[in-house]
């Protein structure tokens, strides 16, 4: 606890400072005006977190994300998991800590993201600030990535989040391009670009697991070698047109396949000759 008073003087302290600095003096409303400035991020921070320093129902604080590995830029929002004491149901926790959001922290509006037995609660704050408070169990509480740095209570052994598996990953692969050659022939301009950038997605999710990169929500995509990604250069729809919508869609069907085959050559050889049918019911539109 010691320790989290300390970094709680900390960063408070580095926030008040800047504050004054602006000519602005630190409150329980932290009106972020326009944009939120690091320093709103920091005090912003530091109260959530005396606050849940001060909540019985709260065992266990952690900051996860970029802010636990110093990795925050300009544009980082704030991310924190808390561990609920045993036998604490989290209904009544979530909705005391929302109404504290809304009323001390001017949210905006907030959506529920359930992951396992986590629940995140992100909020919108003004000035743009995304906060995720994130409940769960004591049993639980525990680093899911290597973004996980523990402000006080104790954590349960590492246990990281499964990757999307590449089998799962081909299989929508070919679900979104059997949906997009439908759209295109269809007529269906808006929900065919949907799916054929559903295509490129998965295949570069594929990509992402190969080079054991995050492959979730596009978190790796900008580290994949450029060799990879200028495969997918072309398969940008630029408008929608079916001629143009199916031009994209055989450049995305052949790095689809090329990836396929990367992560399971049979599946692949098995796969290029139903895809290539595909591109060919499209050929009219040459």
């Amino acid at each position: 606890m010691q320790e989290f008073k300390n970094l709680r003087r900390e960063i408070a302290l580095g926030a008040s400072q800047n504050f004054r600095s602006a000519g602005r003096a630190p409150s329980m409303f932290c009106r972020i005006d326009p944009m939120f400035t690091i320093e709103d991020r920091s005090l912003i921070r530091s109260m959530i977190l005396e606050k849940a320093a001060s909540d019985r129902r709260i065992v266990g604080a952690a900051i996860t994300g970029s802010g636990a590995t110093g990795a925050e830029d300009q544009w980082s929002d704030i991310d924190l998991a808390f561990s609920l004491a045993e036998g604490v149901e989290r209904p009544p926790v979530l909705s005391e800590w929302t109404t504290y959001m809304y009323m001390e922290q001017s949210a905006i509006h907030h959506v529920d993201v359930p992951s396992g037995a986590w629940l995140y609660r992100v909020f919108l704050l003004p000035g743009t600030l995304q906060v995720d408070l994130s409940f769960v169990e004591a049993a639980e509480f525990r680093p899911l990535a290597s973004t996980f740095k523990l402000v006080f209570g104790s954590a349960n052994e590492v246990r990281p989040s499964p990757s999307p598996s590449a089998e799962n990953l081909v299989g929508l692969g070919w679900l979104y391009a059997l949906h997009a050659r439908s759209c295109i022939v269809r007529g269906r301009l808006w929900q065919a670009e949907y799916m054929v950038t559903g295509v490129r997605n998965h295949a570069l999710a594929l990509a992402c697991v190969r080079h054991g990169l995050p492959a979730v929500h596009g978190r790796g995509t900008d580290q994949l070698p450029s060799e990879v990604t200028a495969t997918f250069d072309l398969a940008l729809v630029s408008h929608l047109d079916p001629r143009e919508l199916s031009r994209a869609f055989r450049v995305v069907i052949d790095g689809f396949i090329a990836e396929v085959r990367c992560a399971d050559k049979t599946l692949a050889d098995r796969l290029e000759s139903t895809t290539s049918l595909l591109k060919e019911s499209l050929n009219h539109f040459s």
